[in-house]
């Protein structure tokens, strides 16, 4: 009688992997966003196309597959002068630029996507991101091991919310909060009639035209370069409204608006990825500032994606002071990477690393 193997007698072969550059965003951007952290299920096809389409640039994309699926994407597309090689992670600014990394990919993925774009450019920006970033950290710490010189150039700390579950007896927001939201609330209805409004799906690209419309009023389109202005023309609309073709994306790009007789009055947009929510922008029409409008609407917002099972809002780095009052928290730090690949390249980005980190430009 023959005696049965147990599984442990089993050999384990090593993972198939193999790696490639393909011309354009692959179609498998889509796949691995899928496979990955939640947290980046938005690093769609159709966000990097949006990219494309707002900021330009002709991109290729690494794929590695793993056992013949694909668990890595890093579409990048050329920066500065051709002659350097170099290459960046396209994408928007916020809430960062990263890439699709699915979570079975183990370090093989990571050396062979490495040694594969070795062969086609000389250094990689990848950023901003977060250093508890999942893809960028664990590329980074793979391409030190392989001989890459990784240089990082710090832009701030993020600042984070972890929404209180309901509790009996636990009211939140406190009562004293409420108390006071109601007498705002109070005075800016002699201003008109206000009106919230949850945005969702199917109000894409139609409602950036009320953001946009508040944009336009705010103390960031009179006190700023108006670039960082997400919903205008003159700012990245471009970016967001080709972002929303992909019905997946329209569906996690939720907004809070506020209107008084009808008119846009203040507004949250966030980035919603189930149990996390970024918190892109925000803002209100000077008209009513001393009614704290931002302010009664995002209160309305954080109860709202409480309530749907919203656990953590990160809001990025910056304007910390509105951020504290909410009980947000320093979280992780946001830095930009630049990875230069063995030889002469990280021999060069080791000597001029310092005017990276010195630089304060995006």
């Amino acid at each position: 009688m023959s005696k049965p193997m147990l599984l442990a007698d089993f050999v384990r072969l090593p993972p198939n992997v193999r790696g490639d550059v393909v011309q354009g965003l692959a179609a498998a951007i889509d796949i691995v966003a899928e496979r990955g952290a939640q947290s980046h299920r938005f690093l769609r096809f159709g966000w990097y196309a949006a990219a494309l389409a707002a900021y330009g640039g002709q991109a290729r994309t690494l794929v590695v597959e793993q056992d013949d699926a694909p668990v890595l994407t890093l579409p990048f597309v050329p920066l500065g002068p051709r002659l350097l090689g170099m290459a960046a992670i396209p994408g928007c600014y916020w809430p960062f630029r990263s890439f699709g990394l699915a979570l079975e990919a183990g370090e093989p993925a990571l050396k062979i996507a490495l040694s594969t774009l070795a062969k086609h450019v000389n250094g990689l920006r990848i950023g901003p991101v977060y250093d508890n970033d999942p893809a960028a950290s664990a590329l980074v710490a793979a391409a030190r091991a392989q001989g890459w010189t990784a240089i990082d150039r710090t832009i701030g700390d993020s600042w984070s919310l972890n929404l209180p579950r309901t509790r009996e007896g636990q009211p939140w927001p406190r009562t004293s909060t409420l108390r006071k939201n109601r007498f705002h609330e109070k005075h800016l209805a002699e201003h008109g009639v206000p009106d919230w409004r949850f945005l969702s799906g199917a109000d894409w690209p139609a409602a950036f035209a009320d953001l946009g419309a508040v944009e336009r009023t705010s103390w960031v389109a009179h006190a700023t370069d108006r670039t960082g202005m997400k919903f205008t023309p003159d700012g990245h609309f471009a970016f967001w409204q080709a972002a929303v073709a992909d019905p997946v994306l329209a569906s996690m790009f939720r907004a809070a608006l506020l209107t008084v007789d009808g008119a846009p009055a203040a507004f949250s947009f966030d980035i919603d990825t189930g149990d996390l929510l970024y918190a892109i922008a925000n803002s209100y029409a000077p008209l009513f500032a001393k009614h704290s409008p931002g302010k009664l609407l995002y209160w309305r917002n954080l109860v709202a994606a409480r309530d749907r099972g919203i656990r953590r809002v990160d809001w990025g780095a910056g304007d910390s002071g509105y951020k504290q009052v909410i009980g947000a928290t320093v979280d992780a730090p946001i830095r930009d990477w630049l990875l230069f690949r063995p030889g002469l390249p990280a021999f060069a980005g080791s000597l001029f690393g310092w005017i990276w980190r010195r630089s304060a430009t995006s």
